[in-house]
């Protein structure tokens, strides 16, 4: 039975018990705490938790869901995957353990011919909560399971939250007996992997507070309903209805194996069971990264991005110690969309753009681990040739922190070199970033305000925003809340979030900022900071009062800042012109991957991977001004999303839409996107666009920023004075400017050359000097002397390499240093001889930059240091002769 199908008996069966079919939320989460979907309920807890009203009285779906924290036993067991999918069945207030129980007894022991999945029930074990007698008499009561096979576990297999403040509830699990040749018998108990989690059923009724861990926590009370959440694991339903091992051999994970063992040379299940493990590791990985960027999720340095990125360069990884050292993405992600489209078409629709990303980001590992692997050769070669047998920990840490390279990597060279990692070095270090990392998101999730908070707000409705249409709408202050707690007012001075019914002031959303305004009552007046949407469909004012004291049920009124509307509407209406601008360019693959838009200003995020050409940026920024020109209409129409998509409106990567959604046209169908912002009714309002910059902001993304209306004029004429400025000094005309300022640059370099020229000569003429000021330390001669000021580096090396040759072929170490810029630095140069009696360049520069405050290193037989303390380049100069002395006593 293919996974697709599951799911759809799945929907099928629930359908018909009157649910509503929900279709799959976006791996990417709104909750601050929580980076990806992890599990079915996260797009339901508003529902849950009772903070938003249901739509629905039950539910059902295939939830997408990304989970990272087990990444290292991916490939390792037959049911870790860091992409799965979660079949989910959801009452909210309406059935509870009974039916829940009854649904999913039904559907797993129902015959195949009759739409039911077809488990024997002897092959099913159940485990509850230890104090849950009530769902051990039901499975006893609407089931055919023997009592010996209802288990009770504890709190910490049987007992379910997220792991933060909300909804929980005592569980019953599902388990599938693989037989006796997987494992040991006594049921889930023994916690042995011949027993595989298929179901969980929650009953969640509690909420939770004060989460000390995951099964350390507070509970408040009874939720405002008793809900049921319940998750089927799709992959493991398809591995066991499919007769394989394990969720990798599975018919949507399986060709990607496949290609990869043949492009590896590989026979999959007849080789090493490393080999097995890496296989099974790129599999799981090439798919969650697929299924990430069709999401949205582009390769970066932090948060979503960076795990992104982890999980794509474990992939390459492991292909690489499968012997397979060039670029596979263009043909693995090209096998995972084959084996995906028929549950998620987009990633076939999209697919040029998903695969941009990937092939980019292999591209740019692939040259990461050659970079790293000269950095480490070099390591190497310095550890060799000063008589040592280790490389530091701190040196495979920087390998694997600054470069990305992997340490195992960093061990398998260095064994090949004969030498070993001071591991636990290295461990201690990796040890130390994790411990910062969690004390960020400790930090993350502790700034998080309780949801509960808005709960009674939120259940007397949504917000009702006025501001498309008014800049001043009277209301009523529906609550406040000061430093996260409900208050009944809020005094002159203090900060507080205030909630009303209706509101003209715009919250932060789809990259445009909030509105600046401010709301005012009889008695009192406060200063608007921020307007956010903590929960969806409710607004939230954070204000400042600046007069007088306002109070629950007072009358309010929002005033917006007509001024920074208007200029913030100009920007957020250029966006839609330059992203029109760039796919007329460019093509249809340039898609918006991120904006912001304030007063003023537009910053445009786009798919795409080389820099634009000024010719190019002079098209796009002459596109959208033209559009400008020609003072289209802007037309706003809310519709459904399905006939928003018919019409060809642009659905944004990132983005969360309902079933209602607003289309946003300029001139007709040359600009249609879906878009919940503030706009321009004519395009000739935004007056200008003058685009500023274009940079990277990672693997195949760039970003071009614009100034916009007023802000864009200004630009321009301070550009004109600057040009008329010199223009009047130069004595030449503005359009001779570009040759008259060239003539000079090439004037200034040529005197800078000659002066270099007879700054060496005057370094040369000192040679001599030098060479007769080397002392005896011992049986090496040393020359160590300053410059002064202005010798740069490259000029000291080269005098100093002179100087060791005009001593001979004695042991020498010559040590001349510069100061530049106010900074000193040191170079150190040795002979053959030099070294052999132990001393090393690198760590004779490295001892004297500690001394000058700064760091330096280098090869035994060249290295240079320098510091910011310029006045201590004599004790430094003095050390390298102690050290000389001491490594030759």
């Amino acid at each position: 039975m293919k996974t697709a199908e599951i799911a759809q008996r799945f929907l099928d069966f629930f359908e018909k018990k009157n649910h509503t079919i929900v279709p799959s939320a976006s791996l990417v989460t709104d909750d601050p705490a929580l980076l990806f979907t992890v599990a079915g309920m996260v797009p339901f807890i508003p529902y849950l938790s009772g903070v938003v009203p249901p739509p629905y009285p039950r539910a059902a779906d295939v939830q997408k869901c990304i989970r990272t924290n087990d990444i290292e036993e991916v490939g390792k067991t037959p049911r870790h995957g860091t992409f799965f999918q979660m079949l989910g069945n959801w009452s909210f207030g309406d059935y509870f353990k009974e039916d829940a129980i009854r649904f999913a007894w039904e559907l797993l022991t129902a015959p195949e011919a009759e739409g039911g999945l077809g488990f024997d029930p002897k092959d099913l074990w159940v485990t509850v909560y230890e104090e849950d007698d009530e769902a051990r008499e039901l499975w006893l009561k609407l089931s055919t399971l023997p009592d010996e096979r209802i288990q009770r576990l504890g709190k910490d297999t049987n007992y379910w939250s997220t792991g933060l403040p909300g909804p929980a509830g005592p569980c019953s699990e599902i388990f599938f007996d693989r037989g006796p040749d997987y494992g040991i018998d006594g049921g889930p108990a023994t916690d042995d992997d011949r027993y595989v989690e298929i179901w969980n059923l929650v009953f969640m009724q509690y909420e939770i507070t004060n989460v000390r861990s995951k099964y350390d926590f507070d509970i408040v009370g009874e939720l405002p309903a008793k809900n049921i959440d319940t998750g089927m694991g799709l992959e493991r339903i398809a591995f066991i209805k499919q007769g394989v091992d394990n969720m990798y051999e599975t018919d949507q994970v399986r060709p990607v194996l496949d290609l990869a063992a043949k492009l590896a040379g590989k026979s999959y299940g007849q080789e090493s069971h490393e080999d097995d493990v890496r296989l099974r590791i790129v599999a799981d990985h090439v798919r969650s990264s697929l299924m990430l960027l069709a999401d949205g999720v582009t390769p970066s340095n932090e948060g979503r991005g960076y795990i992104l990125r982890r999980i794509m360069r474990r992939a390459i990884r492991s292909m690489r110690l499968l012997g397979v050292e060039g670029a596979t993405f263009p043909e693995l992600f090209a096998a995972s969309r084959d084996a995906m489209k028929e549950s998620y078409p987009e990633v076939e629709a999209d697919y040029a753009r998903l695969s941009a990303y990937a092939i980019a980001e292999e591209q740019t590992f692939l040259r990461t681990l050659a970079a790293g692997s000269a950095i480490l050769d070099q390591s190497v070669v310095e550890a060799k040739n000063g008589g040592g047998t280790t490389l530091s920990g701190s040196e495979a840490f920087l390998l694997h922190d600054t470069y990305g390279f992997p340490i195992d990597l960093t061990l398998e060279i260095a064994e090949e070199a004969g030498l070993s990692v001071d591991r636990a070095a290295f461990d201690t270090l990796m040890q130390e970033q994790r411990t910062r990392a969690k004390t960020d998101a400790r930090a993350r999730k502790g700034a998080i305000a309780d949801q509960s908070a808005y709960r009674e707000f939120r259940a007397q409705g949504e917000t009702v925003f006025t501001g498309y249409t008014e800049m001043q709408t009277e209301s009523k202050v529906l609550g406040i809340l000061v430093q996260g707690q409900g208050a009944d007012r809020a005094s002159e001075g203090q900060i507080a979030e205030v909630i009303l019914a209706e509101t003209a002031l715009y919250a932060e959303s789809g990259g445009q900022v909030a509105d600046k305004g401010v709301i005012v009552g009889p008695g009192y007046e406060l200063e608007v900071l921020d307007v956010q949407r903590p929960v969806p469909g409710l607004v939230s004012h954070t204000v400042e009062v600046t007069t007088g004291e306002v109070s629950v049920g007072a009358p309010a009124t929002t005033v917006v800042d007509a001024l920074n509307r208007h200029a913030a509407q100009q920007a957020h209406t250029a966006t839609h012109l330059v992203h029109a601008a760039i796919r007329d360019t460019l093509g249809k693959t340039a898609t918006q991957t991120g904006s912001l838009n304030r007063a003023g200003y537009m910053r445009f995020d786009f798919s795409w991977g080389s820099a634009l050409s000024p010719e190019t940026r002079t098209e796009i920024e002459d596109i959208a001004n033209n559009a400008v020109r020609d003072n289209l209409e802007v037309t706003t129409r809310v519709m459904s999303l399905d006939e928003a998509k018919a019409a060809g409106a642009m659905a944004l990567f990132g983005e969360k839409y309902g079933d209602t959604v607003r289309m946003v046209d300029i001139g007709g169908p040359w600009s249609r996107e879906l878009c919940g912002g503030t706009h321009v009714a004519r395009s000739a309002e935004i007056g200008l666009v003058n685009l500023v910059g274009e940079q990277s902001v990672g693997a195949s993304n760039r970003r071009v920023e614009a100034l916009v209306g007023l802000d864009a004029f200004r630009d321009l004429a301070a550009e004109r004075a600057i040009v008329s400025q010199l223009s009047t000094s130069l004595k030449t005309p503005r359009e001779q400017l570009p040759t008259r300022i060239a003539e000079l640059a090439a004037n200034l370099k040529a005197a800078e050359k000659k002066i270099a020229a007879f700054e060496a000569q005057a370094l040369t003429g000192r040679l001599p000097q030098l060479v007769e000021s080397a002392v005896a330390v011992g049986t090496v001669r040393v020359v160590a002397q300053s410059l002064g000021e202005g010798a740069s580096a490259d000029d000291v090396r080269s005098l100093a390499l002179q100087v060791r040759d005009r001593l001979g072929n004695d042991p020498a170490v010559v040590a001349l240093a510069s100061v530049a810029g106010g900074r000193a630095t040191v170079v150190v140069v040795t002979n053959d001889a030099a070294r052999e009696r132990g001393l090393a360049a690198g760590a004779l520069a490295k001892n004297a930059a500690g001394v000058l405050g700064g760091g330096g290193g280098g090869r035994p037989d060249v290295a240079q240091g320098g510091g910011t303390d310029a006045t201590a380049l004599p004790q430094a100069l003095d050390g390298i002769v102690a050290d000389v002395q001491a490594t030759t006593a």
